[in-house]
């Protein structure tokens, strides 16, 4: 059965920054072909949970309190990758918008919640490795 890495939130676990999270019931349904494979980043790279919410802004990841996290972030992120290279996944499915899994578009860095054109942390190192990334309204995932 092939692997998919999944944001851990999109498969109802609690580690989002605010504790909550954002179970897709279309990436859940993957379940019933797929061996899904659960993943925060944020978590796997050492933040707790909750914690302050972060953004990219220049090159770094910031909290909105002024924190860098960006070794969390790039601990996280290459933990994922780990993950995917161990369990062969060659398709992973990201929490949108995220600093760490966006795909896309990312928050803007300003905390006001625009959007910019960008991926996260671990969205960008998977794509330089050779995963493709999806986020989880792509159009793509209703034809797995």
């Amino acid at each position: 059965m092939k692997s998919i890495l999944v944001s851990a939130c999109l498969l109802g676990v609690p580690c989002r920054y605010d504790a909550q999270s954002k179970p897709c019931k279309e990436v859940c349904a993957l379940s019933q072909k797929y061996h899904l494979i659960p993943v925060c980043p944020e978590v796997l790279g050492g933040l707790p949970t909750p914690r302050i919410p972060c953004e990219i802004v220049g090159e770094r990841v910031m909290s909105r309190d002024g924190r860098d996290v960006t070794e969390n972030y790039r601990a996280g992120a290459t933990k994922a990758l780990e993950l995917a290279r161990i369990n062969g996944c060659d398709t992973a499915i990201l929490k949108e918008r995220s600093p760490s899994c966006g795909c896309g578009n990312i928050y803007s860095g300003r905390f006001d919640g625009s959007l910019v054109n960008g991926d996260g942390v671990t969205a960008a190192l998977l794509k330089e490795n050779g995963i493709r990334v999806l986020g989880e309204r792509a159009k793509e995932i209703e034809e797995f």
